[in-house]
């Protein structure tokens, strides 16, 4: 099987960007759907009692993403105090557990206090009435609660959020047992994803094969190289909508409801779920590095003259149409999962 090359630059330990899951568009989606399901529930209303007039679970899916900075627009007085609350809440998004293992578990090697998990925790507590500094230590209040759930509920299941690749220097990919082996000398953190970096030129060459054109859409030149991260975050969910020919997540929550998919179900507390839920987003993260493999390592200089060892990576060239598959399958799983959480919440 022929492959496509990646480029892997790998830097410090356990950081990681302000990376924005699934992109505007998919995160609307899983609000889209979740906004769909709850219909006539107690957990519309309830929904409603938070939201402000005109919102809605789609409308305000993208709310923690734009609280980091002000590509949405100015930031009104409550993102400010949001964020002057908060300081480290881009922090909330991700956890970094190694793809090849099975569970997220507390304290292991990738997790942190203030990651995804424990955040969906907090917002699952405050929503049920738990407001003690113990399930709730950053005093969410219940609207803040909502709008974090709603986008992390998207961004849990985003396979590069929760399932994250670190390698040895011979480009083998390698389990950390704790965070002081990955030293950026013999260990890397490839931070989620955001420094592999894929060849767009080629995978547009590729995908343009295998994708079907996006509707009215004017020709743009690919990048030279994107990041693995941003791939699954935006160019990937482009696919999905392509592929079933959504043109709104709208119209992509529709679609997938009518097609009655086979999702999971999960039971019990609703508190338990995000651990549930990061699991099977570490199964999806398995697939995500299938028959991804390093090759011989190399340097690359950045524009501010810092070097970076650099590893050339390569995936199979039919990777768009399983990655697609995979994230379609993970946009739908999310809504389902926020309706379901929601209307356990309040049944």
């Amino acid at each position: 099987m022929k492959k496509l090359v990646l480029t892997v630059a790998l830097s410090g330990a356990f950081v990681s960007f302000n990376a924005h899951a699934w992109g505007n568009d998919g995160h609307r989606a899983v609000g889209a759907i979740a906004d769909q399901l709850i219909q006539g529930s107690n957990a519309e209303q309830r929904v409603k009692a938070l939201l402000l007039p005109g919102e809605s679970l789609e409308k305000v899916a993208i709310w923690a993403d734009c609280v980091k900075g002000t590509y949405c627009g100015p930031q009104n007085e409550e993102m400010l105090a949001y964020v002057a609350a908060n300081p480290r809440h881009a922090e909330y998004h991700y956890t970094d557990v190694p793809f090849q293992n099975q569970h997220y578990h507390d304290h292991d090697a990738g997790t942190a206090n203030n990651d995804i998990v424990q955040t969906l925790k907090q917002c699952i507590a405050t929503l049920q009435g738990k407001g003690d500094k113990v399930s709730n230590p950053h005093g969410f209040t219940p609207r803040q609660a909502l709008l974090i759930l709603t986008h992390l509920a998207g961004d849990v299941v985003q396979p590069l959020h929760v399932g994250a690749a670190f390698v040895d220097r011979n480009g083998a990919f390698v389990v950390p047992q704790t965070q002081a082996q990955v030293d950026a000398v013999n260990m890397f953190d490839a931070r989620g994803g955001n420094d592999l970096l894929l060849d767009d030129v080629k995978l547009s060459a590729v995908s343009a094969r295998l994708i079907p054109a996006a509707p009215a859409a004017p020709p743009s030149a690919p990048q030279t190289t994107r990041p693995f991260h941003s791939y699954w975050d935006t160019t990937v969910v482009s696919y999905v909508f392509r592929r079933v020919a959504a043109r709104s997540p709208q119209e992509f929550a529709q679609l997938a409801i009518a097609g009655k998919p086979a999702v999971i179900s999960y039971d019990g507390d609703p508190i338990a779920w995000p651990y549930a839920w990061a699991d099977q987003s570490l199964a999806v993260a398995k697939l995500a590095h299938s028959g991804v493999s390093a090759g011989a390592v190399g340097q690359q200089t950045g524009k501010n003259g810092e070097v970076f060892n650099v590893w050339a990576l390569t995936v199979p060239d039919d990777y768009p149409v399983p990655s697609s598959a995979a994230a379609k399958t993970q946009l739908i799983q999310g809504g389902y999962n926020l309706a379901a959480v929601l209307k356990a919440i309040w049944p």
